[in-house]
């Protein structure tokens, strides 16, 4: 986008009814923010015992350096765990940020460590049921581990699902820092994605073995590195990217690549940069995190979800990192938006190619420079990079090798590298993004289209009424779907077990889909990023247990789901339906878990709390 390219009038639109919407939130934390910000090293002025706590374990010269108060000193905070094939790579990142920042004359600490845990392992069991529940977790260990106020700076290390968005939750609360992302990257390509999900749904259907299965699915999920279909966790790393708080080019890098540890230098570079820039009260040309996160920067974020297909728990997820900076946003701005954003990428579940692919056929640089050529981002946001998002149209190359090897940006091509995998906005995969809001008397929801094939968006079907997926995988397995059906899934929502990802329906209903049945689902709950196929109205709200329409559907109504018209109805006349009791299933029964019993632990302490008793005391 050049200075005479106008924005596009739905996205100017849309900006403005959230800067107006957000008004008065956004100056409450931009005022928070101001209050916490100070000229100089914060750990400036600390008491001698507070300042020998905080230093005690480092290196003597790292000590000198912290005692003259005049460096930097960065803060870590990480999701390291060896158990996420994502965040494996960062076990020995500290170690790298600590060299690069004494090289750049500052220090650097691990400033604390989040919660990490991988939905590909809780999928379908009763860990799925913190999977939500820990962005909050990770929200607020983000934010202790940078309350100890000696930072002047933060890196965070993250990758995956919950834990990114936690990460950003938490480190607005220190909005007066600078706080760059470091990626790790994704693995190698392995068994592509499409002949896994065959795989699995026979397997489903009882024609492979366990053993055949497992095979598969070790020969998909094999090395170091993010998972290679577009999720969550990818759909992270482009957000990130796009929202300015990475490196140009950095989000789908291999993590075995001599370029990788470039990145993580360069991020490091950055940050210390950016803190002195905000200590000599020069400011930051953009470089604080209230700064970066503002309304044209989650303007920016929706478009670039819509344009790439990414994960529908961006739907939640956003909106809660929003609402963090003070910005108020909801799903008619994401529908709005999607109608006038074209869909640029096929990558699975969209299609057949996983991000090593988008990487190789131009990347985010491509997509970047697309969407500003067509007035559909704000160029003039800020980034850890400095101000406006041309530097974002650039991609990093190793320049020479070994000792000699030097990080450096050049523009992405011109033209995509595989038209199958990533187009310009002239030859879009389809006109608008890819997200529908579902509407009607059962709700509203939301539902990725871009997944679905043209002529499996619209079923109109009899309700097949389960209070667990559990129940509804049963059924399958005694042939009792072989039918025309709406799956409708109930008390998944946040209220009644943490709204679990329902994840292993897909490979049953696919199955179903493909035997020619038209099949659709409806459920309070969520779908994993990676899910598809089958038409899925999710996030369905209100939800069951809290008084939503989806707790007086019977077996056997008709239900209308068009993904093109936006219509979600339960086919039962009001008056029926208001006559109709509500029972609760006792959802403790269902099955305990550690998700139930947490849950059960918070409302019963809440109801305390409500009735003005101590939720820790009684």
């Amino acid at each position: 986008m050049n200075a005479h390219t106008p924005l596009h009038p739905t996205l100017k639109t849309v900006t403005e009814r959230i800067v107006e919407r957000s008004r008065e939130t956004r100056a409450a934390y931009l005022a928070m923010v101001a209050r916490s910000r100070k000229p100089g090293p914060y750990r400036e002025g600390m008491g001698c015992a507070n300042a020998a706590h905080a230093w005690a374990a480092m290196p003597v010269n790292d000590k000198l350096t912290l005692r003259a108060a005049r460096a930097p000193n960065l803060g870590i905070v990480t999701a390291y765990n060896d158990m996420l094939s994502a965040h494996q790579p960062y076990e020995n990142y500290p170690e790298q940020i600590r060299a690069a920042a004494r090289a750049a004359g500052a220090t650097a600490q691990v400033a604390g460590g989040v919660p990490a845990m991988c939905d590909g392992v809780t999928q379908g069991y009763e860990g799925m049921e913190l999977s939500l529940f820990s962005r909050d977790v990770i929200a607020l260990a983000t934010a202790v581990s940078l309350s100890h106020n000696v930072f002047d700076a933060a890196l965070c290390l993250g990758i995956c699902d919950k834990i990114v968005p936690g990460l950003v939750m938490g480190a607005l609360q220190f909005g007066q820092l600078p706080v760059v992302f470091i990626p790790s990257g994704p693995m190698s390509s392995g068994l592509p994605n499409d002949e896994k999900a065959k795989v699995r749904q026979l397997y489903a259907q009882g024609k492979v073995s366990r053993d055949e299965l497992l095979k598969a699915e070790e020969a998909a999920y094999h090395g170091p590195g993010t998972c290679t279909f577009y999720g969550t966790a990818n759909s992270n790393q482009m957000l990130m990217e796009i929202m300015g708080l990475h490196l140009p080019g950095a989000s789908f890098v291999n993590p075995q690549t001599t370029l990788r540890p470039l990145l993580t230098r360069a991020a490091v570079q950055r940050a210390v940069a950016l803190a002195q820039a905000a200590a000599s009260g020069e400011g930051v040309n953009g470089g604080t995190m209230a700064e970066v996160v503002s309304e044209k920067t989650i303007v920016n974020a929706i478009v670039g979800l819509l344009a790439t297909g990414g994960s529908t728990n961006h739907t939640l997820h956003l909106v809660a990192m929003a609402r963090a900076a003070g910005v108020l946003i909801d799903w008619d701005d994401f529908a709005e938006l999607s109608a006038s954003v074209p869909l640029l990428t096929r990558i699975y579940p969209n299609g057949t190619a996983d991000v090593n692919h988008f990487q190789a056929a131009g990347g985010m640089g491509f997509l970047i420079r697309e969407l500003l050529s067509a007035g559909l981002l704000h160029p003039d946001v800020r980034t850890v990079m400095g101000s406006g998002l041309q530097a974002y149209t650039q991609e990093p190359w190793q320049d020479g090798s070994g000792p000699y090897a030097a990080l450096a940006w050049r523009p992405v091509p011109t033209t995509s590298g595989n038209t199958d995998v990533l187009r310009g906005v002239a030859d879009p995969f389809s006109a608008d993004g890819g997200l529908k809001l579902l509407k009607g008397n059962l709700g509203r929801a939301v539902v990725k289209t871009s997944a679905v094939k043209p002529q499996h968006r619209h079923v109109r079907a009899p309700a097949v009424v389960v209070d667990s997926q559990q129940e509804l995988q049963e059924l399958f397995k005694q042939g009792q779907l072989e039918r025309d059906f709406v799956a409708v899934v109930r008390y998944q929502g946040p209220r009644a077990n943490g709204m679990p990802e329902l994840h292993k329906l897909t490979p049953a209903l696919g199955t179903l889909q493909d035997k020619g049945y038209k099949v659709a689902l409806v459920t309070d709950g969520r779908m994993s990023g990676a899910s598809g196929k089958v038409p899925a109205a999710i996030h369905l709200s209100p939800e069951a247990l809290d008084g939503g329409m989806i707790a007086r559907v019977r077996n056997g109504d008709m239900i209308d789901l068009d993904c093109e018209a936006g219509r979600l109805l339960l086919e039962v006349p009001e008056q029926e339906l208001a006559a109709r009791p509500v029972q609760t299933p006792d959802l403790s029964a269902q099955h305990s878990g550690v998700g139930r019993d947490l849950f059960a632990l918070f409302r019963q302490h809440a109801a305390r709390a409500e009735a003005g008793a101590s939720p820790l005391l009684g």
